[in-house]
């Protein structure tokens, strides 16, 4: 079976890049181990603002859009809202936030994603704020399990879905790339932390975070709004929100734990002494493919220029991919530059 791109992984980065490439008319198989992948248990959380000094996330002017306008795209196309779009309320923890924020406030291009400011203490109904909050507008999170099982749904339909585990040592490289009997033109990596154990990329510098997330349910109502006090809390519902994230670089495993658990149960006791009467619905932890430059991995591998990798976005995925999907697409079609290139690293990492 001929095909032009085989693709390694449906997590949200193999899914987009697929959905994009089919799109341009190309014939692509995507092959994945059905196992929950970090894509699935994120977030998916959208802040164009973020750090102690709320400084704009690198590119937002233009990636920001892309996304809304490519998960509004697939939203038309499967009859299904994945992108919610939501207000941040950003709970100062010390004195030095607000003068950073006042100082964001008198800059025009932040005047987007700045909304009200309340230094008073406690003034949201059921919210702990003692040196008030920020609200941040152009905010969100998207839905990435669902988004992933229209894709998945749509790829099996489509016959270039496969559920396989993949041993790197049945791939083929020469005289022609092949796995089983697939025949591509490409393999693109999209394996998430997995890349750590790929023999043509592991010698990229991942810098892997385990994270662990609560889904619960409770019965002290929520605002309608994202809140971030050190952690976050998205509200699915009235009666149900997530809870998250822990970063663990020691422990890289997916195994959810009750010092992760008992950890974020004690930070809503900052955000809401009631939300402490809890239910708690579902308990994830998954590895995220970080990168030691934050910047992801994209390109060709320097001898074997047939074999790619589109990986390393880390805990901005939701907001980056479709922008680099779309210019990673023009690379491979129409050979352009290849954006947040590997080959910054040829020459200090790549070992023949």
């Amino acid at each position: 079976m001929n095909t032009d791109y085989l693709i390694i992984g449906q997590g949200l980065a193999g899914s987009l890049l697929a959905w994009e490439l089919i799109k341009r008319n190309c014939n692509v198989i995507i092959i994945d181990n059905g196992l929950e992948n970090a894509s699935q248990v994120a977030a998916g959380l959208i802040n164009p603002i973020t750090g102690q000094r709320f400084v704009k996330s690198i590119g937002i002017d233009y990636l920001l859009p892309t996304a809304k306008n490519y998960y509004e795209e697939l939203g038309s196309t499967f009859k299904h809202s994945f992108y919610k779009e939501k207000r941040m309320i950003r709970i100062f923890n010390r004195k030095s936030e607000i003068a950073s924020i006042i100082k964001r406030l008198s800059q025009a291009d932040y005047q987007r994603y700045l909304g009200k400011l309340d230094t008073l203490p406690n003034s949201l109904d059921n919210i702990l704020s003692p040196l008030g909050y920020i609200e941040q507008i152009n905010t969100g999170y998207l839905s990435t399990t669902e988004l992933l099982d229209y894709l998945k749904k749509f790829f099996i339909t489509n016959q270039c879905y496969k559920q396989a585990n993949i041993a790197y040592q049945d791939i083929q490289i020469a005289p022609v790339i092949k796995w089983q009997n697939i025949t591509p033109k490409r393999i693109i990596f999209c394996e998430g932390y997995h890349s750590i154990n790929n023999p043509w990329f592991s010698w990229l510098p991942f810098q892997l975070v385990k994270g662990e997330i609560l889904t619960i349910s409770h019965n002290s109502t929520l605002p309608d709004k994202i809140f971030n006090f050190g952690n976050w809390v998205i509200p699915l519902n009235q009666r149900l929100s997530r809870i998250g994230a822990t970063f663990d670089r020691e422990n890289l495993n997916s195994i959810p734990t009750e010092i992760a658990k008992n950890s974020l149960i004690k930070s809503l006791n900052s955000l809401n002494h009631s939300l402490t009467k809890i239910n708690i619905v579902h308990h994830q932890a998954n590895i995220r493919p970080c990168t030691q430059d934050k910047h992801p991995f994209i390109g060709h591998h320097p001898i074997h220029p047939q074999i790619s990798i589109f990986n390393g976005f880390g805990a901005k995925g939701s907001l980056q991919l479709p922008w680099y999907t779309q210019q990673f697409a023009n690379a491979l079609l129409n050979n352009t530059p290849i954006p947040s290139n590997i080959n910054r690293y040829y020459a200090t990492h790549f070992i023949t």
